[in-house]
């Protein structure tokens, strides 16, 4: 299933969907009823985190409906029923109680810090290491972004989301996949020269990350990539454009940390809840301070338009803009 949130064509209200075709859309209130449900949310508008534990345990059954949703659909207007168009898509989990973004490609970590001098720190082998993002911050596919105040190095990174569906703590890695809803793609922008400053100190990244996060286009269910993971392993094909130019290209399969590792290292002595997204940090190629701003025509600029595309999850757009003063 792909799962989004959406402005509906003739509506004004977020509305958590299902996607039934290409373009149309049946709210998961009304879909999970008409499948006979029984614990709803009150709200038909009720955000999407609330209906990913419904969905957990049926996520096979529900993907197979769909499949067979022609000849469900009839019935289904029947009984009042209607699909819609999206007049916008918002990211597919609005907000997240927590975002919590991982470091776990060692290409990736070893080529950004090489270029600040420094060599790898032994102890990353061993500890699947996040920072606390901002989960007001996200924003949609076929949005607009622009450099925060006082930055001149606007970066993009290419990144795979994971987003919980089932409310976990302590979770050990060999059952950390069954509290996975699905996944999604994260377009981490940073702001390089303000991230560089601030992490001197030695803290980590606050400002240079704090002002856009792209997710999106919409939440693929674990179930819609199953053939493509063996055991803690997922191996998706990833890549990255710049105004059409191929830039980045990498897979998930080269993860040091594997997410039911990163699952595992976020639930330890705190609760994941439904709709918690989980980054797992660019992978190798994947933003322009580890290419290097020299051989990509610059840093991010007004009028640029990124790309990211990962495997089965599509391609999510965003469109460079000037700040306005």
């Amino acid at each position: 299933m792909r799962l989004a949130t959406i402005i509906p064509e003739n509506g004004s209200i977020a509305l958590a969907a299902v996607s039934v075709d290409v373009d149309r859309f049946v709210g998961l209130h009304a879909f999970l009823s008409f499948f006979g449900s029984k614990e709803l949310p009150g709200n038909p508008a009720a955000p999407m985190e609330q209906f990913l534990p419904i969905l957990m345990p049926r996520l096979s059954e529900f993907t197979r409906k769909l499949s067979d949703w022609p000849e469900h659909e009839k019935v289904f207007q029947k009984r009042g029923g209607k699909s819609s168009r999206a007049r916008k898509l918002l990211p597919p989990v609005m907000r997240p109680s927590t975002f919590r973004d991982f470091y776990a490609f060692e290409q990736h970590v070893r080529a950004a810090r090489s270029r600040r001098g420094l060599d790898m720190v032994a102890a990353w082998y061993e500890i699947p290491v996040f920072y606390f993002s901002n989960p007001n911050s996200l924003i949609a596919d076929n949005n607009t972004v622009f450099a925060p105040a006082g930055s001149q190095e606007l970066d993009y990174e290419l990144e795979l989301g994971v987003v919980i569906g089932k409310r976990g703590r302590d979770i050990p890695p060999i059952r950390a996949w069954e509290h996975v809803a699905g996944f999604t793609i994260i377009n981490d922008f940073s702001a390089r020269d303000l991230q560089r400053a601030e992490m001197e100190v030695g803290l980590g990244p606050a400002k240079g990350k704090d002002f856009a996060t792209v997710v999106g286009p919409t939440l693929v269910t674990r179930d819609e990539v199953s053939d493509r993971i063996s055991g803690e392993k997922i191996s998706l094909e990833m890549r990255a454009r710049l105004n059409g130019r191929n830039l980045s290209f990498g897979n998930t399969s080269a993860l040091h940390h594997s997410f039911p590792k990163m699952i595992a290292q976020a639930s330890r002595d705190a609760d994941l809840f439904p709709g918690d997204l989980i980054g797992s940090g660019t992978v190798g190629t994947g933003c322009i301070l580890e290419l290097g701003a020299e051989n990509t025509g610059g840093w991010l600029k007004p009028g640029d338009t990124i790309e990211l595309e990962i495997e089965k999850l599509g391609v999510l757009r965003t469109r460079v803009i000037a700040r306005n003063a």
